[in-house]
């Protein structure tokens, strides 16, 4: 496990205690967290970012015009 000297405005810091206080972690388990969901929001990003350009409108196009022409499921109507 690594080690990071971290320098948080007094603000921030007050107020990420106050969270963590009332999650009931320490404030390691929280700014790990906090890490965590961001590393993870921008991975996710990049992954969609990177299906995006695989995408192929003209195959979406013809695998809709491929599916059938039939009403909803029972349940799957759209409530109007």
């Amino acid at each position: 496990m690594a080690n990071y000297a971290l320098r948080v405005p007094e603000s921030l810091f007050a107020y990420a205690r106050q969270v963590a206080a009332e999650e009931q972690v320490s404030m390691n388990q929280f700014f790990v967290t906090a890490i965590a969901k961001k590393v993870s929001a921008l991975k996710t990003e990049a992954y969609l970012r990177e299906r995006q350009a695989r995408g192929d409108l003209t195959a979406f196009d013809a695998w809709l015009a491929a599916s059938p022409d039939a009403p909803p499921m029972v349940g799957d109507a759209l409530d109007e």
